[in-house]
């Protein structure tokens, strides 16, 4: 009994020693895995060999590829009409961050949010609900949708141009940025309206997600001060948005603009916007078809007959987005490189220096929650508030979504960012993968983060070496 004791006191210092230091940014959800492009796909060392099981079931949902109706796979039928990719994985490769390709108009992995100004008392009145974040397209929907079925229109093509941005450093180094500029081609369903507003975004990786629903809302809140009553020039500001499956508004957490409040709502809106498949959360089967789009909303979709059991006469069952949310909630980090490095130290004093910790917050402890199981009591180090700031007019993309105004981004966690070329294969950063390394992405920063882009630019060449060498380990 005495030596049961001490086994389980040792566990317990263990399980203590893996959540509480960094080294381990998923405490308990940190894999010990050999690095390579695989770092993302692993299953939490939390999880039971049953609930592996079932993690490796909803890996395989997240990598099927879907077809049209209809089909003798009925199982993966029901793609489309209209859609921006036929898998989860083919626009977060490696469960990584999206690879754009060629000219951008091929890569799926970068799409257009679309909406427009409200117009009438109407839209103004939904607005003011809090029940939608903007007013969509009305030829066009939410979204662009850059593929459509044997013999159909896609909505258009997506065109990126770059122009060039010098930036000139201490030391006398010019560093070049890229600036993007976007351009709709071929649109299919007749001219977008003239109040149209459209924001770019970029695949996000996928790793921690069950992690950072798990933060207690409180703790985040904890942290807002948009009226930046401390004068440190910070203005973190929530987004409240609507909650689709409680009905209710709640803080928001996943999404560039911090537009989701839940990551089955997001896996939910996922499937049905970018690939055109039915859930129970949004059971249309024709996806992001709109009214004017009659030709779309006529095509075969995948929806079961009512003489099938089991099956919610949907496209993606409750069972098969249930299995999905497990894999998306338990999927592991990846730990800390170079953790005792000198120059990684020097690093992370530098990021501190600069005042980047303020929106990029290191740590957090997950609330104690028994439904959350292994994910409770975690201390992470995500490096993000999960809130709104002001980044500046040169990352604006001038469109609102709910709280959150033309200029204001949810701080991006950091964990992973190192392990991004290994795993994505590509280093593009950004809501918009605009910027093709780190510093171009430090160099993009405005508003609120003004002040620190303006302290890196004065740092030496070797500190900002140093600090990237931090971001890295991350």
């Amino acid at each position: 009994m005495k030596q049961l004791r001490k086994v389980l006191l040792s566990l317990l210092i263990l399980s203590f020693s893996l959540s509480a230091n960094e080294r381990y940014p998923g405490g308990q959800h940190t894999h010990q895995k050999k690095l390579n492009r695989f770092s993302f796909s692993q299953p939490s060392p939390a999880l039971s060999m049953e609930k592996k099981l079932d993690f490796k079931v909803g890996k395989a949902i997240f990598e099927k590829i879907w077809v049209f109706a209809p089909s003798s796979t009925t199982a993966s039928d029901g793609l489309g009409p209209l859609y921006n990719a036929r898998s989860c994985v083919r626009c977060h490769k490696g469960n990584g961050r999206g690879m754009l390709e060629g000219n951008n108009s091929s890569s799926p992995a970068l799409f257009l949010r679309l909406s427009i100004s409200p117009t009438t008392h109407k839209h103004r009145a939904l607005l003011a609900s809090g029940k939608v974040g903007f007013i969509p397209e009305p030829n066009y929907g939410k979204q662009l949708q850059t593929f459509a079925y044997p013999g159909g229109k896609s909505e258009g093509e997506l065109e990126v141009n770059y122009s060039s941005i010098l930036v000139g450093l201490l030391g006398g180094e010019v560093i070049e940025i890229k600036k993007p500029t976007y351009k709709i081609n071929k649109l299919g369903y007749g001219p977008m309206h003239q109040n149209l507003l459209f924001s770019p975004r970029i695949a996000p990786p996928v790793i921690g997600l069950g992690l950072l629903e798990a933060i207690d809302e409180k703790d985040i809140l904890s942290l807002t001060d948009p009226e930046d009553l401390d004068a440190d020039g910070i203005s973190g500001k929530a987004n409240i948005v609507w909650d689709e499956i409680n009905k209710e508004s709640k803080l928001g957490r996943f999404g560039w603009k911090a537009g989701t409040p839940s990551l089955e709502q997001q896996n939910n809106a996922a499937l049905s916007g970018d690939l055109g498949i039915s859930s129970w959360l949004f059971p249309q089967h024709a996806g992001e078809c709109t009214e004017n789009q009659n030709d779309c909303l006529k095509q075969k979709h995948g929806n079961k007959r009512r003489d099938k059991p089991n099956v919610d006469r949907l496209e993606a069952p409750k069972v098969m987005t249930d299995l999905l949310l497990y894999y998306t909630r338990n999927i592991a980090l990846a730990p800390t490189r170079n953790y005792d490095s000198p120059d990684r130290n020097k690093g992370k004093q530098l990021f501190n220096k600069a005042g980047c910790h303020k929106c990029h917050r290191p740590s957090f402890t997950t609330a104690s929650n028994a439904e959350q199981g292994s994910l409770s009591n975690q201390t992470i180090w995500p490096y993000s508030d999960l809130l709104l700031h002001d980044m500046g007019q040169g990352l604006a993309d001038g469109r609102p979504e709910f709280l959150a105004n033309g200029k204001e981004w949810r701080t991006p966690p950091l964990w992973g960012i190192g392990l991004t070329k290994m795993v994505s294969g590509n280093t593009f950063y950004l809501h918009d993968g605009r910027a093709r390394n780190l510093l171009e992405a430090i160099l993009w920063h405005g508003g609120e983060a003004e002040a620190s882009k303006q302290m890196i630019i004065e740092m030496t060449s070797e500190q900002r070496q140093q600090l990237i060498i931090f971001l890295e380990s991350l």
